[in-house]
C-alpha cells in the first residue's frame, strides 16, 4: 500500500495526460504532489527531504510551464532535480563527517551501517553522484528526441524502472558488504 501511495502523483500525472494534455497534466501533478507530502509528514511525523525538494522543483518548473505555457519547462524539472541531488551527493564527500548515501540509508535505522569501510561509502557515493547525473542526461535527451507521449511514458515507467534497477543492484551490493562479517578497512582510510 506504501508504495502505491509513493508513486500516486505519477499515476495520476499519466491518467491527467492521457486524459487532457500536458498542462492539465502538470496542474494535477502540482496538487497531487504537495498533497502526498503533507500526508507522508502527517502519518510519519517526518519530513522527507528528497520528496519535499522534488515537490518545490515541481511548483516552480511546473508553475513556470503552466504560466508561460512552455512545456519545456516541466522537461527540465527531472533533470534540474537529479542534477541538484548529484551535485549535492557530490559535495557530501567534503561537507559534513559522512558521505549523504550514508546518512540517507541510515535514516531507516535497520542497517548496520559501521560494517562498511569509509572508502566503501565514498565509492558507493559516487555511484549516486554518476547514477543522478545519467538520469539527468536520459530524461533531457528523451524529452527532447522522442515525442512528448513518449517523454510522459519514460518520466512515468521509464524513470521508475531505472531507479529500481539501481536500488536493486545497490541492495545486493550492501547485503553482501553486511554479510560478510566485521568490515576491512582500506588501507590509508581513517574512522
Amino acid at each position: 500500500m506504501q508504495v502505491l501511495f509513493e508513486f500516486l502523483p505519477l499515476i495520476l500525472f499519466l491518467g491527467a495526460y492521457l486524459y487532457k494534455g500536458i498542462y492539465f497534466a502538470i496542474g494535477t501533478l502540482m496538487v497531487a504532489m504537495p498533497i502526498g507530502f503533507v500526508v507522508k509528514y502527517v502519518r510519519t511525523h517526518k519530513v522527507d527531504k528528497m520528496y519535499m525538494w522534488s515537490t518545490i522543483f515541481l511548483l516552480v518548473f511546473g508553475g513556470s510551464a503552466l504560466y508561460f505555457r512552455n512545456a519545456d519547462f516541466i522537461y527540465w524539472k527531472p533533470t534540474a532535480f537529479y542534477w541538484t541531488v548529484s551535485v549535492a551527493f557530490l559535495l557530501s564527500l567534503w561537507i559534513g563527517e559522512k558521505p549523504l548515501v550514508r546518512r540517507f540509508l541510515e535514516l531507516s535505522g535497520e542497517l548496520p551501517t559501521d560494517k562498511i569501510g569509509t572508502g566503501d561509502w565514498r565509492r558507493l557515493n559516487l555511484v549516486w553522484v554518476v547514477f543522478f547525473a545519467a538520469m539527468g542526461i536520459a530524461n533531457i535527451y528523451v524529452a527532447y528526441n522522442f515525442s512528448e507521449k513518449f517523454w510522459v511514458n519514460f518520466k512515468v515507467f521509464g524513470l521508475l524502472a531505472l531507479t529500481f534497477v539501481f536500488m536493486l543492484a545497490q541492495g545486493v551490493w550492501l547485503m553482501t558488504k553486511l554479510g560478510g562479517g566485521e568490515a576491512v578497512a582500506d588501507p590509508g582510510e581513517s574512522e
